[in-house]
């Protein structure tokens, strides 16, 4: 039953990269220092900070629809196991950002979410390819 955990995680993950939305607001808007916050708005911290939230975010929302589709898809166990964890690891993409923005970690958190995504991502287009139609009351 591969899909669950995604979309359990998903939403999770989505729910903590909003709330981190309004770290960001805040930054903008309240903190003191807001001037300077706002002179970087392209370049720095704050760019990757703003990378971080909406990778989170886009990440989170692409495992909650592959979560969907592998419940509801006919697609073999094998390549529906690893479809669903490649795209959890992708999560670690974001969090890598964020790791590099706090701690000044290296990128290797980035470049294995980021080449999990991709590799999930064609493995499900490469398996959607496969899926015949059936008919069954009308439905395809």
């Amino acid at each position: 039953m591969e899909g669950k955990k995604n979309i359990a995680a998903g939403f999770l993950f989505l729910a903590a990269f909003m709330a981190y939305g309004f770290v960001l607001i805040y930054l903008r808007d309240f903190a003191p220092g807001k001037e300077q916050w706002i002179a970087e708005y392209a370049v720095g911290k704050h760019f990757e900070s703003r990378l971080a939230h909406v990778h989170g975010n886009l990440f989170a929302f692409i495992n909650i629809v592959v979560g969907y589709l592998l419940l509801r898809l006919p697609i073999r166990a094998f390549a529906s196991k690893w479809i669903s964890w490649l795209t959890l690891t992708g999560m670690l993409m974001p969090l890598g950002i964020l790791a590099e923005v706090l701690f000044g970690a290296p990128p290797v958190l980035v470049l294995v979410g980021g080449i999990a995504m991709v590799v999930a991502m064609a493995w499900f287009g490469g398996a959607a390819l496969t899926i015949r139609p059936t008919m069954t009351g009308g439905q395809v």
